[in-house]
């Protein structure tokens, strides 16, 4: 099958690989129909991370059923699924908690959590492909309703990026009325925008220094706010009467930059810390790691940020943090898409054949004007 390949930092290629195919009775084999380039794909690509070369990038997957092992009871050739990022055998210990994203069986020994085609999460094949083998798929598989077809750059925002902003805005704490300000513009930060509306936020307001993703954010209602004309925190506070948002999201992760282009971990956190008020809260869904041997510096590298924890503590903030667990927002996610509640294929700037994959991975990761959000469509011809 062809599938992305990554090369090596900024060298990834459609190549041929070994066709993915049923290995074990639960599982259910799925033919690509959309798979979406994710900022912390960006991560992988650039090489802040230990991704292995020959591997196969890819976690926002959609696509049609074509096989399915025997002990598979549920799902069914023909069906229109999505795959959470999120792999997960749902009946580890986390997994009977609903906590999908810290799986104990997808990953090795020692670690929690497994995803496609990402680093350290267990070695799972990516979806950036012409085809997918989904593990445990009567558990995994979320089946789509009847305009799967229709809204398919809808749905396939429901592996990842809408649950993961979701989850950013319920990790705040953020209620009905209440203001909330996110840091990072992109797909992440805008899906916790969108999520934020319709969870019955007073006011939005959104960070960044892109004109495109400001643009978008300014689509559904959010306060747009530059961060390369103007002081962040003072804006928020100028915004909330004095106080300071009541919840915030972290969507950027540990390659963060300030205006001026120099990297720093702690820079979104800690200027989310000053934006939130007093006891408020904090979700934060950017990637951080362990380990960053690219980082600027020695505590960087060591995956350690200068966090503000003085002022964290002063406030009596809290804050969630970690992956998004999927399948606890997935379906109620989807319902609210196939009811028109929510259309979070706004952010979709380019949909593309899988060829003209690393041409896009060039455009995504140069945060080119209008490459927003990008779906790779298999199937379609080049």
């Amino acid at each position: 099958m062809k599938a992305l390949v990554y090369n090596g930092p900024h060298d990834v290629s459609v190549s041929d690989v070994p066709d993915a195919r049923i290995e074990r009775p639960n599982d259910v084999l799925v033919r690509i129909t959309a798979t979406n380039i994710c900022g912390s794909d960006l991560h992988m690509y650039e090489g802040r991370t230990d991704f292995e070369q020959g591997r196969v990038f890819g976690h926002e997957n959609v696509g049609k059923v074509v096989e399915v092992g025997d002990g598979v009871d549920k799902v069914a050739v023909g069906d229109m699924v999505s795959a959470p990022f999120n792999v997960s055998c749902g009946h580890c210990q986390n997994c009977e908690h609903g906590l999908t994203n810290y799986c104990l069986a997808a990953n090795v020994a020692g670690m929690a959590g497994g995803a496609y085609g990402f680093a350290d999460m267990g070695g799972w094949v990516g979806g950036q492909a012409e085809l997918l083998r989904i593990p445990w798929g009567d558990f995994q598989c979320l089946r789509l309703p009847e305009d799967a077809a229709e809204k398919q750059n809808d749905y396939v925002m429901l592996s990842d990026i809408f649950p993961t902003g979701w989850h950013a805005v319920e990790m705040s704490g953020l209620k009905p009325g209440e203001t909330i300000v996110i840091y990072g513009g992109g797909p992440v930060g805008l899906m916790a925008a969108l999520s934020a509306s319709v969870k019955g936020a007073a006011k939005v307001m959104i960070v960044d220094r892109h004109p495109d993703r400001l643009r978008l954010a300014e689509q559904i209602g959010a306060i747009a706010i530059d961060d390369s004309k103007v002081d962040p925190v003072e804006q928020v506070t100028e915004h909330t009467k004095g106080v300071g948002a009541d919840r915030g999201a972290e969507c950027v992760g540990y390659q963060a930059h300030d205006p001026q282009g120099n990297e720093d971990n702690a820079d979104t956190l800690n200027k989310l810390v000053a934006s939130v008020r007093f006891t408020g809260g904090i979700g934060t869904v950017g990637v951080f790691i362990p380990q960053d041997p690219g980082g600027p510096d020695e505590l960087s590298q060591q995956g350690k940020a200068r966090f503000d924890f003085g002022n964290f503590w002063f406030k009596g903030q809290q804050m969630g943090c970690g992956q998004a667990p999927v399948k606890r927002y997935n379906r109620h996610l989807r319902d609210l898409i196939a009811a028109d509640k929510a259309t979070p294929s706004w952010i979709v700037s380019h949909n593309l054949p899988l060829e003209k994959a690393p041409d896009a991975y060039k455009h995504f990761d140069a945060r080119e004007d209008g490459w927003t959000k990008v779906v790779l469509n298999p199937a379609q011809a080049a």
